[in-house]
């Protein structure tokens, strides 16, 4: 798996890069926008999985994803020293995979790398996506829960879908509703999207009261579990 690593702090750029290629990852490390960019644009084909810093000397890590985003679904990590709302969200919102905040341990990184390179490999591998115990037939669009057929609508459907393709992984509401504005003719405000999430949850859910498969995260947005 080839990984690459923006960051301009070098000793945290340095100890990043050792730390991988431990795990047995190759790993390419820019330390600039500039730099970044000629890679992405030259050798995206080649790359697995992005790490950028949000703070960099010439620009943001949100113009690499931007970038990255445009031209292929590659996951992305954020590395930030800003553990606030505002920029998770907007970080999320761009079609960024994970986040962590500085100071970080390696060991928790390195995890969370391989939790998002199992969830696209998933993806990629099997028509079969599990939410807890209900599991997503993508080839014929049904539903089951505990073995269980559950009948959706086609909005609901879609919506579940995206959870499923992001199981540990926190959507935001815009994010959201991004993904299912307007698919097949249906208008989707901020209010609709409400309204088919408890449906999923109504149906779904052993206590939709107190969700277990489609969680709150309070402020940001919503996280399935795997």
């Amino acid at each position: 798996m080839h990984i690459l690593i923006v960051e301009d702090d070098r000793t945290i750029a340095s100890g990043l890069q050792y730390s991988l290629e431990q795990e047995q990852f190759t790993t390419t490390l820019c330390q600039n926008v500039a730099d970044a960019t000629k890679i992405i644009e030259q050798q995206l084909h080649t790359i697995d999985l992005c790490l950028f810093d949000l703070s960099l000397p010439d620009g943001s890590g949100y113009d690499l994803c931007r970038l990255v985003k445009q031209q292929k679904d590659t996951p992305v990590i954020f590395l930030t020293a800003f553990d606030d709302e505002v920029n998770v969200v907007m970080g999320l919102d761009m079609g960024a995979d994970d986040y962590i905040t500085k100071p970080f341990r390696v060991r928790e990184l390195i995890s969370r790398i391989h939790s998002v390179l199992r969830r696209y490999n998933k993806q990629t591998s099997s028509p079969i996506l599990k939410i807890g115990s209900v599991e997503i037939n993508t080839q014929d669009a049904k539903v089951k829960k505990d073995g269980n057929e559950i009948f959706l609508t086609a909005l609901e459907y879609r919506l579940l879908l995206i959870f499923g393709k992001h199981t540990g992984q926190v959507l935001s509401r815009a994010q959201l509703l991004d993904q299912i504005w307007d698919m097949g003719g249906d208008f989707v405000n901020d209010n609709t999207l409400t309204v088919y999430i408890k449906r999923l949850r109504e149906k779904l859910e052993d206590d939709p009261q107190r969700p277990t498969l489609i969680k709150t995260v309070r402020g940001i947005g919503y996280k399935v579990e795997r």
